[in-house]
This record gives structure tokens, sequence and C-alpha cells, in this order.
């Protein structure tokens, strides 16, 4: 594909502006703890490594405290609220600096549109969730916050078992990247769950869907918004993102018909033919009723109603807005990063539609 190369040695680049770091005093490091040695040495077997270069590494690893308070899920968490998701991210400072993103990188989007089919609003909307544009991509050193992750996971977190085993399975990635392309482990920066660069992918997300788009021969996330662009564009079209079908489609009910419970039953995997979903109470407007394929009912709550919150919100997800959130499994996440795309296209096109001052 044109803009793309395959991944060579030393090909990547971690630059990282400079900044305080976000991390404080560590309790230790990890080559003190058991658990951790042991899955060094698992590692190294597994993957042909050599024990002591894996052991060295892991073994230099800080535990973070800040980022196992940042993990921990609150003690009392607030009911979700789509209006108040939503406002923290389609406000005018991220729809002003997406537009001079746009402007600045509109050849790379338009090419990485024409490539996977991906419309450039939509990774405009993710860049700009995800880091305001590289204005924050996290100083942490991800060698410290995935292990920390991995070995310290909070019990408290009802899935932790499994999250410790992601984090695992993220720290071995890490491990396999920098020797394949030659960075020690220790020089890589990013949030404290060891997300990296303007799309803020996890190690195995670099690994396997980011590209070098503007073809200088190394892939850089941080230091390269067109190599963010296509690994964005790429991601989602690996994840099934079909050109030309909405993310969405308004949701109006017959009440007097509706059957909410077995529509929100399979969350927001699609689920339902247009015929199905007519017949439970769902009135589709005319672009919704000529769709191929099936459809989710997709419920965003807007606080708690007994504690003076709105009524929820609904759209109709697609197959392609499933696919988004397999970016951040939220339709919260999901719908965010879709409306301010479309904000910034609707701004960029009043834009362009200005009339030219004359000389």
């Amino acid at each position: 594909m044109m803009g793309t190369a395959p991944v060579e040695a030393n090909t990547i680049q971690t630059t990282q502006k400079t900044g305080p770091k976000e991390r404080t005093t560590p309790s230790f490091r990890y080559a003190g703890h058991q658990a951790a040695m042991a899955f060094a040495d698992q590692v190294a077997a597994r993957h042909g490594l050599a024990p002591q270069w894996v052991r060295q590494h892991i073994g230099q690893a800080e535990r973070v405290p800040a980022v196992l308070k940042l993990i921990a899920p609150p003690p009392s968490p607030a009911a979700k609220n789509w209006a108040a998701y939503r406002e923290r991210f389609i406000e005018p400072v991220r729809v002003q600096a997406g537009l001079r993103f746009w402007q600045t990188h509109s050849d790379a989007l338009a090419r990485a549109q024409a490539e996977y089919g991906v419309p450039a609003e939509l990774v405009v909307g993710i860049i700009g969730v995800e880091t305001l544009y590289g204005r924050h991509t996290g100083n942490f050193r991800v060698l410290d916050a995935l292990a920390t992750l991995a070995f310290d996971f909070p019990t408290s977190h009802p899935r932790a078992a499994a999250r410790a085993e992601y984090f695992q399975g993220e720290l071995a990635q890490l491990l396999l990247m920098s020797k394949r392309h030659n960075v020690p482990p220790s020089q890589w920066r990013g949030s404290y769950a060891g997300a990296m660069g303007l799309p803020q992918f996890m190690p195995t997300s670099w690994e396997r869907f980011a590209v070098d788009f503007d073809g200088d021969g190394k892939i850089d996330l941080q230091g390269s918004p067109a190599d963010a662009i296509g690994s964005v564009a790429h991601y989602l079209k690996a994840y099934g993102w079909q050109s030309g079908m909405p993310t969405h489609y308004p949701a109006r009910f017959d009440e007097a018909t509706l059957d909410l419970d077995t529509l929100l039953a399979p969350d927001i995997l699609p689920s339902f033919s247009v015929a199905t979903l007519q017949s439970k109470g769902v009135r589709l407007d005319e672009d919704a009723q000529r769709h191929v394929g099936l459809l989710a009912l997709v419920q965003l709550h807007n606080g708690d109603p007994a504690a003076g919150g709105a009524p929820p919100s609904y759209v109709i997800g697609t197959d392609n807005f499933y696919t988004v959130t397999r970016y951040n499994w939220s339709s919260y996440y999901a719908l965010a990063v879709i409306e301010l795309g479309q904000t910034v296209a609707r701004e960029r096109a009043a834009q362009m539609s200005k009339p030219k001052p004359i000389d």
C-alpha cells in the first residue's frame, strides 16, 4: 500500500516532549519480586530471549504508586452521564485544535481515507479525544507502568486477575518491541496504562497496526502525525471498518410496542435486522430503513434519573459503530469521537465556504 513500509530493526523513534515526570518515588524495583522474576523466565523461554536480559529489564522496572491510584475504581462511582462526557470533548479548545490539525495534515488524512476507507473526520476525532492532537501523550515510563499493573494490579478491581494477565501480555510485547527495534525498554514513554503516542497505542497494537505512513523508513507515533493518522486508519480497517457505511442512525420509539429489554440485551453488538427493530417498537428514518446488515440499540445514560438526571439517550449502532468501540470498548467513547470528528468537519466546511478576501 502506498505510504507504508515493512517494519525493520532500528526504525522506531520514541521522541517525547519535555515536561515533569508523572510518576512518584517507587516503593521498590521488581528485581525483588518473585512472581515478576518467574514471569521474566517464562517470557525468555517462550520467545527465545536471553533470560538475563529479560530479568535485567523487568527487574529495573519500578512500582509506581500513582499508577495504582489512577487505575483503581473509584470508591463510589458516579452514574454514567453522556451529556457530561460529551461536554468534555466537544468543546471549543478541542474543536479549534482539530481544525488546525486537519489543516496541517490534510494530505495525510486524505490519503489514509483513500487507502483504508476510514473517513478523515473519524481519525481526527480519535486523535483529538485520545491526546488533544498530541498535547497529552503521557510521560510515565511505560516499562514501569506495565510492570506495576502486571504484578500489583489492585485486587479491589472486579476483574483484577484478567486485567493483570492482560498487562503481563503487554509487558512481554514491550520487551519484544524493544529487542526487535533496538530501543531500550526504559526509553518508551506513555500513559499510566502504558499507551503511547498521538493515538495511544498499547504495545500489541503498535506491533500489529502501526505503519510508516510518511515513508521515512521508521515508525514514530509520537513525533510523526502522518504515522499516527495512517496507523489509526489501519487499526479501524483491520477491525472491520466498512467504507461508506454510517456509524449510527437516530432512534425514535413507538412506546406502545417498545420491547426495550430485548433490544438492549445484546448491548452494542449489532444483532437485529431492520424488520426486527421495527417490530419491537423502534421507528427508523429512511436511511436506516435502507440499511443492509444488523443493527444495535445503543443506550447512553445521562445520570441517575432518581437523582435528577435526564432520561437516557439512544442511537441505532451499525457494524461501523461497533468497530469504533474496538478502539476503546465504550459506547460513550465511540459517540464522542464520532461527534468530535463531525463537529470539526462542519467547522472546516464552513471555513472553506467563506469567500476569500479580495487583495
